[in-house]
């Protein structure tokens, strides 16, 4: 990687991620990591939530945002998929 990626959290996704267990904050901050590293891995988004992308984290999802040409990445929400 040439330029660091700027990295932000959205209100609701700090909500959420005070929330959690520990168990599911090491889950959720590996697949973090794995996102920093490549930020297209997640699945694309379409409607309502088009140029956003999401990790399945069972049974959970974490969506993100990730604009290449700003080299910026927001993490969005952390939520459960029957909340979707």
């Amino acid at each position: 990687m040439v330029d660091s990626i700027s990295i932000f959290y959205d209100k609701n996704f700090k909500k959420c991620f005070g929330k959690l267990d520990s168990s599911y904050k090491i889950k959720l901050k590996k697949q973090m990591i794995k996102i920093i590293d490549n930020p297209e891995i997640g699945k694309p988004m379409k409607y309502t939530r088009k140029n956003t992308r999401e990790v399945y984290i069972c049974p959970f999802r974490l969506s993100y945002f990730y604009s290449k040409k700003e080299n910026k990445l927001i993490f969005l929400d952390f939520y459960h998929k029957d909340k979707q």
